[in-house]
């Protein structure tokens, strides 16, 4: 899929009402006529269309070529426009608005039918949220629409976190790009199924379990997240390989000698190797390639370099990725999910080489 002559527009962000931006309206014009357009987030950046219309969710998925029976998040700019769409609202989920709406949380709700089933990948639900970003809000708020919006970059590839990780992924294959900055939390929205008792996460994100603990009381979290790839999924980034750099990625469990064993055998086998690491480790691993994910005790730095840092490396630079490990609590559980669908499980620990 070709034709479009992709454009940056850049949103004017130190104004406190962006619904007349001259941007945003060309954009929400475009999603009024079933196009789609990309826009910033305060997670990753959205390839948004009419979550009402058959066309413009085709469109979606063609620009990111993406299978279809994965279903989308629908991005609202309140809870009264989710009532809208959804067929009920539980308690829990109405706390879980309250608490942490606008926010990187995405709510599984029972849709009343509205919506086109290409959003819901013939689910009876659909996930919910309202975003943070000025941008995104002003948006959905000028075209009067819900924004049906997976990451807006070419699928399996790494999410896009700034407007020219989207232009280099989707340029020529969706009319523009709304450019509101570098987003601020890096990995996407926590996805919690609200259907049930107790919640349940879907997908770990910029919302813990913890907090979400704090405002609903427990909640579980899906056993599908450990690559259940026959499951059906309830939820976007639960399905087919994500995140991917160019060259294969594999995860090292263990500390900063272990890690740079690791890359001495690669390299001593004729590969050339890049390390994703803490900031500690820059200079110790003998990589070819470094990247920094910052100190070790800040996981909320981590998630916002991430995906970029996945986009550095180049195959015709090296030949395997190897990357640190978190522990599976708070963003730093994010990271770790993200980084292990990255490398599609792939990991080697210093236990086992033992």
């Amino acid at each position: 899929m070709q034709g479009y002559k992709t454009v940056l527009r850049q949103v004017d962000t130190s104004v406190d009402n962006l619904v007349d931006d001259p941007a945003v309206e060309e954009a929400a014009q475009l999603l009024k006529s079933g196009e789609v357009v990309a826009f910033p987030t305060e997670t990753v950046y959205g390839l948004g269309g009419d979550a009402t219309l058959d066309e413009a969710i085709a469109r979606i998925y063609e620009a990111k070529g993406r299978p279809s029976d994965n279903p989308l998040i629908v991005h609202i700019a309140g809870i009264e426009q989710a009532k809208r769409y959804a067929d009920d609202i539980p308690p829990g989920a109405e706390q879980l608005m309250n608490a942490f709406w606008p926010g990187p949380l995405t709510i599984v709700l029972r849709h009343n039918g509205s919506l086109s089933p290409k959003v819901t990948a013939g689910l009876d639900t659909v996930g919910m949220r309202m975003p943070a970003d000025p941008a995104a809000l002003a948006l959905i708020t000028a075209a009067d629409l819900p924004l049906a919006a997976p990451s807006a970059n070419r699928s399996g590839r790494p999410s896009p976190t700034s407007a020219r990780h989207v232009y280099d992924d989707l340029n020529g294959r969706i009319p523009v790009v709304l450019d509101g900055g570098e987003t601020g939390v890096g990995v996407e929205s926590t996805v919690v199924d609200a259907t049930q008792t107790p919640v349940m996460i879907l997908r770990p994100g910029g919302i813990s379990q913890e907090e979400l603990q704090a405002v609903v009381g427990p909640v579980a979290v899906d056993p599908s997240l450990a690559f259940d790839q026959s499951a059906k999924p309830k939820s976007p980034g639960m399905k087919y390989a994500h995140y991917a750099p160019d060259a294969p990625l594999v995860l090292v469990d263990g500390d900063a000698a272990f890690f740079a064993a690791v890359v001495h055998d690669a390299k001593a086998a004729g590969k050339r190797a890049g390390a994703l690491v803490f900031e500690e480790q820059i200079g110790t691993t003998g990589a070819e390639q470094e990247v920094s994910l910052g100190p070790q005790a800040d996981p909320a730095e981590a998630a916002r370099r991430l995906y970029d840092a996945l986009r550095v490396f180049k195959r015709s630079e090296v030949d395997i990725i190897y990357a640190v490990t978190f522990a599976d609590s708070g963003i730093g559980g994010a990271v770790m999910n993200r980084l292990l669908k990255a490398a599609g499980g792939r990991r080697v620990s210093a236990e086992d080489s033992n």
